[in-house]
């Protein structure tokens, strides 16, 4: 049986049990749910969004692995794309396109925070600019 990782309370540990995903999928987080939004739904399209990010993060990475046994070897094996750990070059690439990756997705986001650290001039001087014109 395929061994996998299992985080224990702090400490990562090697099972022959398979992990229950559904009910690690499932599991709520204790305390109350953060808000960041004033409607709730908001706040769960964000973490829905966010989640399906995280998953294509993951899935461009394993196509990298792919990419790169085919370009060393030729042919592969499953074996072969669990087993592969990348040199310090490519660990330094993957590192560049999930942060563009990230940046791309976050650009509204990052572009409304930036907007509202700009300073902008009171009202007031705006509002007499405008009578002088």
């Amino acid at each position: 049986m395929e061994r996998l990782w299992r985080v224990e309370g702090r400490q990562a540990c090697m099972s022959d049990s398979p992990l229950d995903w559904m009910a690690l999928a499932n599991k709520k987080a204790k305390g109350k749910r953060p808000e960041f939004f004033d409607e709730p739904e908001d706040d769960r399209i964000y973490s829905i969004l966010i989640a399906l990010v995280g998953e294509v993060s993951v899935l461009r990475t394993r196509l990298d692995t792919v990419e790169r046994l085919l370009d060393e070897k030729g042919t592969i094996s499953r074996d072969d794309i669990e087993n592969f750990a990348p040199d310090r070059e490519a660990g330094f690439e993957r590192g560049a396109l999930i942060r563009e990756y990230i940046l791309r997705v976050m650009r509204g986001p990052i572009q409304a925070m930036e907007s509202l650290q700009e300073q902008e001039p009171p009202i007031e001087d705006v509002s007499r600019e405008l009578k002088e014109i």
